[in-house]
């Protein structure tokens, strides 16, 4: 009786350090990420010149698309350490390189003291965040996959943007909480860069948990049998595709509402920075009750009838909300929150379905080459797209209709991939 217990304990205890090692690193990623976007305003006001705001804005958006650049190289290298060296010590490495591109931005000195020289920190402080992010997912994603029961893998992959989007939530609670009781000029001299030093330090603290986290079993099982990567690139080059194509829509609509929904309201609708910000914390408070209803509901029913539900409901109701956006914060919310129940249904599930797509041996850089690829140039270039078209050119519908398209291409490449519902992933 009290070794059962004993043994009982011990799987509660691991399954702890597994959630909490995964989803605090996946947190602090996503934050050190998504805080770029909501403090743009103030990062194009202090590292690029005041002489032309709009200009300083569009380049501010710019890096930010250039820091997805480098995520292809970090899906290949990262996931080249974890189908390798080790899942976790991929995970390990890749928060810290994150953190660190954190902390770059948090100490950059500002145009005004050395000129362009701020701008070219910025710049490879996002590179470095980029390579770091390229490489975080897929291993995120591959070690939850593979440490969750397959009954409820569904359920378990919800733990990715679960934690990516607390990290988010943080950043955004952080910007609303500055905004409100700091003034502008305090803001503007040194306040936002408080997000990004606390970044850095919560970096820390998450590498020496994945630090302390156990390998998968389905990863030690392959330590005598591990093939070359490129020939297994080559053969399964039809489910990279298809990971591709499952991504293409989901990136570009999760960045748009998702993570730069708030910062461009407040640019390009002139909605109140700190209104803005508390109607993307309701709509992500949304988002995340969300995930875990759609990721129950996969390992019931299914990974594509989930797929699908998510593709076409965003599709169908990207332009209502699109719509009611205008000019106030409570229409903002609104619309975030009805399309992050959509999105939900996707993003709830991808990593178990991009895990169950591939063998162990080639599972990591299967899922991290063709995801960063397809992140970097959709998902990237999305934030800069809608800014360009809907503020320089005045012609928003353009940007909405193509992506719409996209997500008609995801469900679209649904029929493709097989139903992986429960599938074992020790071989």
């Amino acid at each position: 009786m009290s070794i059962a217990v004993s043994k009982q304990q011990t799987g509660r205890m691991s399954t702890a350090k597994t959630v909490v090692g995964t989803g605090i690193g996946n947190a602090v990623e996503w934050y050190d990420w998504a805080i770029y976007a909501t403090f743009t305003p103030f990062i194009a006001s202090q590292l690029f010149s005041k002489q032309d705001p709009a200009s300083a804005v569009l380049s501010t958006l710019a890096i930010f698309a250039v820091g997805f650049v480098a995520r292809p190289f970090g899906g290949f290298l990262f996931g080249w350490i974890g189908d390798r060296v080790g899942r976790k010590a991929s995970m390990t490495l890749a928060v810290g390189l994150a953190s660190l591109g954190s902390l770059m931005i948090g100490v950059a000195p500002t145009f005004a003291a050395v000129g362009a020289w701020a701008s070219l920190m910025l710049l490879v402080a996002r590179l470095v965040q980029g390579l770091a992010h390229g490489g975080e997912l897929p291993s995120s994603q591959t070690y939850l996959s593979e440490m969750a029961p397959k009954e409820h893998r569904g359920f378990w992959a919800t733990l990715i943007y679960t934690s990516g989007t607390v990290g988010i939530l943080f950043g955004t609670l952080l910007g609303a909480v500055l905004n409100m009781t700091m003034t502008a000029e305090a803001m503007n001299a040194w306040g936002w860069r408080v997000p990004f030093l606390l970044g850095a330090a919560m970096g820390l603290y998450a590498l020496i948990m994945r630090s302390r986290l156990h390998e998968t079993e389905a990863f030690e099982g392959e330590s005598e049998k591990r093939a070359p990567i490129w020939p297994q690139v080559v053969q399964y080059r039809k489910q990279a595709l298809q990971v591709i194509g499952l991504t293409v829509g989901l990136t570009v609509i999760y960045y748009i509402w998702g993570v730069v929904a708030p910062s461009y309201a407040t640019t390009a609708l002139k909605i109140d920075r700190g209104e803005a910000l508390w109607a993307g914390v309701v709509a992500n408070i949304v988002f995340i009750a969300a995930l875990p209803f759609w990721g129950k509901l996969s390992d019931r029913i299914g990974r594509k009838k989930v797929l699908w539900a998510g593709a076409i409901g965003s599709a169908v109701f990207h332009f209502p909300m699109t719509w009611l956006l205008k000019d106030s914060a409570w229409q903002l919310a609104v619309s975030m929150s009805v399309m992050l129940i959509f999105i939900a249904a996707s993003a709830a599930i991808v990593p178990a379905v991009y895990a169950e797509l591939f063998p162990t041996s080639i599972r990591t850089v299967g899922v991290g080459v063709p995801y960063s690829i397809c992140v970097a140039v959709f998902g990237g270039t999305a934030p800069y797209l809608q800014q360009w078209l809907g503020t320089s050119l005045g012609a928003p519908q353009v940007f909405n209709v193509y992506a719409v398209v996209l997500l008609v291409i995801s469900a679209a490449f649904v029929f493709s991939i097989p139903e992986t519902k429960g599938k074992d992933l020790t071989h």
